[in-house]
C-alpha cells in the first residue's frame, strides 16, 4: 500500500494519497498492513483526511469519495467508439425517413411523357401526403399522383426490382414498382361539370380554360379524345395529362366504374417540387387559369341553396313569433 510518509513533526503532503483496499485475512488485516498493537489501535502511517485531520488510510479518493475502482483514480468515461454509435445513428435515420414517407412527403419518378412539358421522363418529384390526413381534397390545377382506380394500368409491366431498390423504395426515396400509381392534373373536382368538344378548348362549368401555359406545345385540348358533357361525382375528380396526345388519361378510360373519375381515397398526395435533377429544381404551381371568377359558381350555387331555402322558411316564423311578442306587450 502506497501512502505518503511522514515524520513526526512534519506536515502532510498537499497530494493526494493513492491507497490500495485491503484484504482482510485470517488475523482481520491483508498481509503486509500494519497490525493491531496490545491496546488494539492501528500501527502504521496516517493520511490527511479531507478535512484536515489525520487519519488512518482507508479505501476512498483524496475528496473523500468512493469510485469503485482499485486504483482510486478520478472516474473518467471513455467516449464511445464512433463504430459502436453508427448502428444507432442509422437506425434512427432510417425510422425517421420511414416516418416523413408515411406522413409528410415522398418521392416518386416520372416514367412516362405524359405530362410533358410540366414534368419529364426522369424527373423526381416531392408529393405532399401531409395534408389530406387533415381532410385536404385535391383542388382544380394540382398535379398528383394517385394509385391506379382498376384497368388503367393493366397492360403495364414493370420490372423486377432488385434488393436495394426495394430498400430504397421501402424507406421513400424511390417509389415502389409494386405499387402501380399514376400522375396526372386534376381538371374538375366533385360536382363541377367538365366537357371538351373537338377544337374546342376544355370547359369547366361553363369556363374556358386557358391551357396554353402548361399544356405540351403543339398539342390541341382534345382533339383525339373529345368528350362530355360529364358530371364529376362527389369525393371524385377528372384528371387529364399536360402531353394531351400522349395521355391515357380520364378521356379514355369511361367505360370503367366511375366514368373516367377517379376517387380522391386513391389520392396520395400532391406533386409540389421537381426535386431532381438540380437544374430542374422547382414548384409546382396552380395555373392562373384554374383562380378564374365563375369557374366555381355551379358548386358554390348548389352548396348554398339549402342555406337559401333555410333563411326562406325561417322568415314566417320570425315575424309569427314577433307579432305575438308585440301583441302581448300591448294587451297587458
Amino acid at each position: 500500500m502506497a501512502v505518503g510518509a511522514r515524520s513526526g513533526h512534519g506536515e502532510p503532503e498537499d497530494r493526494p494519497e493513492q491507497l490500495v483496499e485491503p484484504s482482510v485475512g485470517s488475523a482481520g488485516f491483508a498481509a503486509g498492513t500494519p497490525s493491531a498493537g496490545a491496546s488494539g489501535e492501528m500501527k502504521g502511517h496516517t493520511v490527511e483526511r479531507p478535512d484536515g485531520a489525520p487519519g488512518t488510510g482507508g479505501p476512498r479518493d483524496y475528496d473523500g469519495a468512493d469510485d469503485g475502482t482499485d486504483d482510486g483514480g478520478p472516474d473518467e468515461r471513455k467516449p464511445r467508439s464512433f463504430w459502436k454509435e453508427l448502428p444507432l445513428l442509422i437506425g434512427v435515420a432510417l425510422l425517421l425517413a420511414l416516418l416523413i414517407k408515411t406522413f409528410l412527403v415522398q418521392a416518386f419518378s416520372i416514367p412516362s411523357d405524359s405530362m410533358q412539358d410540366t414534368l419529364q421522363r426522369g424527373d423526381r418529384v416531392l408529393v405532399d401526403k401531409l395534408t389530406p390526413w387533415f381532410g385536404s381534397e385535391p383542388e382544380r390545377g394540382e398535379v398528383v399522383v394517385f394509385h391506379d382506380p382498376g384497368g388503367w394500368l393493366d397492360s403495364t409491366q414493370a420490372p423486377e426490382p432488385n434488393v436495394a431498390q426495394k430498400f430504397l423504395s421501402f424507406i421513400g426515396l424511390m417509389p415502389s414498382s409494386e405499387e402501380k400509381d399514376l400522375i396526372k392534373r386534376v381538371v374538375a373536382v366533385g360536382g363541377d361539370t367538365v366537357e371538351c368538344v373537338k377544337g374546342g378548348p376544355v370547359q369547366v362549368n361553363g369556363k374556358a380554360l386557358d391551357e396554353k401555359s402548361f399544356i405540351f406545345p403543339g398539342n390541341t385540348s382534345c382533339d383525339d379524345e373529345p368528350f362530355g358533357p360529364i358530371k364529376v361525382p362527389d369525393g371524385r375528380i377528372w384528371v387529364m395529362g399536360d402531353h394531351r396526345q400522349n395521355s391515357l388519361d380520364s378521356r379514355y378510360h369511361q367505360e370503367l366504374p366511375g366514368q373516367g373519375t377517379v376517387s380522391t381515397d386513391e389520392v396520395v398526395g400532391r406533386a409540389i417540387v421537381i426535386a431532381w435533377p438540380l437544374d430542374r429544381l422547382s414548384t409546382l404551381p396552380v395555373p392562373d387559369t384554374f383562380d378564374q371568377p365563375g369557374l366555381s359558381a355551379a358548386s358554390v350555387a348548389t352548396s348554398g341553396a339549402p342555406a337559401v331555402l333555410g333563411v326562406a322558411g325561417a322568415l314566417p316564423l320570425v315575424f309569427w313569433r314577433r307579432k305575438r311578442l308585440t301583441g302581448g306587450r300591448t294587451a297587458g
